[in-house]
């Protein structure tokens, strides 16, 4: 009995390791498509402000993101699942129309700047990781609110 037990506890524990591996990965799937959904956003915005991006892709570009960006929606945001579901369906059908009426070397090109400009956001969002940036911040507002006090003491008592 006792090597059965064992056997049982032993099997429901690696089926729990597994469930736990499982739902691990999908947070990192999604989580990784989220990220390529922000990019591809991103490259929107370049595409729109590209020169040779003709008025027509321009167009598309500024309603997808125009509709995402918008308080008034079909689905309110504010509905915890399906309110999202709208809008990654609204940039998926802008991101596929703009592959097919935007130029590819201009379209290459603002992948590349969108990449360039996420990079640039990571080291920035490094940055404020540090344990120096709420510091510095901190000691910013705590000037500014001293500064505020003495100039707001001399106006009054003067």
């Amino acid at each position: 009995m006792d090597g059965d037990t064992a056997r049982i506890k032993h099997s429901s524990l690696c089926l729990t390791c597994n469930m736990v591996r499982s739902e691990s990965a999908f947070a990192a799937s999604w989580r990784q498509r989220t990220q390529r959904l922000q990019k591809e956003a991103h490259v929107f915005y370049f595409l729109f402000k590209h020169r040779r991006t003709p008025w027509y892709a321009k167009l598309v570009a500024a309603l997808a993101a125009g509709y995402v960006l918008s308080p008034i929606q079909l689905i309110p945001n504010f509905i915890p699942v399906i309110g999202s579901v709208d809008d990654l369906a609204v940039l998926f059908v802008g991101i596929k129309l703009l592959q097919k009426i935007t130029p590819a070397e201009v379209l290459s090109e603002c992948r590349q700047r969108a990449d360039a400009a996420e990079i640039l956001r990571i080291e920035e969002n490094r940055w404020m990781a540090s344990p120096v940036a709420p510091i510095v911040i901190a000691t910013v507002w705590v000037l500014a609110a001293i500064t505020a006090s003495a100039l707001m003491a001399a106006y009054i008592y003067h």
